[in-house]
């Protein structure tokens, strides 16, 4: 299937809209952000079914009911999409701007204070953690250790052009980032 085709066959739908379908319960709804972003904060009635282990055949198929996939900005409810269109499935539906979307009209959220915080905050501090670390080693006990920094720099950087993070990957399998 082309690229072309896959566009074709990928619907959005604006969070007004979403909003109204689920009042009419015509949506099977799945987030498709990693569990620990799920058990912080998501939309009331949606399934949880991550892009790191997305499987086409665990999405409920409901006859009667429009899929709908989101995520955080609609760009892992994206790719998920391309993944059950490649599957063949006719058409996907994805909200537009995602869970941010949702969440610029004021509609309502199930939020958990208890949740782990956010994969991307746990890369961000770890990350921030080992470059001021390499950092102050390399300044006061041997350059060498700068090695470390550059080596954040370089992963950072190459998560940034391939819009794959590897720490990220490894932090939403330890236990604590499983729980929903």
């Amino acid at each position: 299937m082309t690229t072309t085709q896959l566009k074709d066959k990928l619907k959005v739908i604006d969070a007004f809209t979403l909003k109204q379908l689920l009042e009419q319960q015509a949506v099977t709804l799945v987030d498709v952000r990693e569990a620990s972003e799920y058990a912080g904060e998501h939309i009331e009635g949606a399934n949880l079914i991550p892009l790191s282990n997305f499987d086409p055949n665990k999405i409920p198929q409901e006859s009667n009911k429009t899929l709908i996939l989101y995520c955080q900005s609609s760009n892992r409810s994206a790719q998920a999409a391309q993944k059950l269109l490649l599957a063949g499935r006719e058409t996907v539906t994805h909200l537009q701007g995602g869970l941010n979307a949702w969440k610029q009209l004021d509609f309502p959220t199930k939020i958990n204070k208890k949740a782990p915080i956010s994969i991307m905050r746990q890369v961000q501090i770890i990350a921030g953690s080992l470059v001021l670390t390499g950092t102050l080693l390399g300044a006061f006990v041997s350059p060498w250790f700068l090695i470390l920094s550059g080596f954040v720099g370089a992963g950072l950087t190459f998560a940034g052009i391939t819009n794959t993070c590897a720490m990220a990957i490894l932090l939403a399998k330890l236990p604590y980032n499983q729980r929903v």
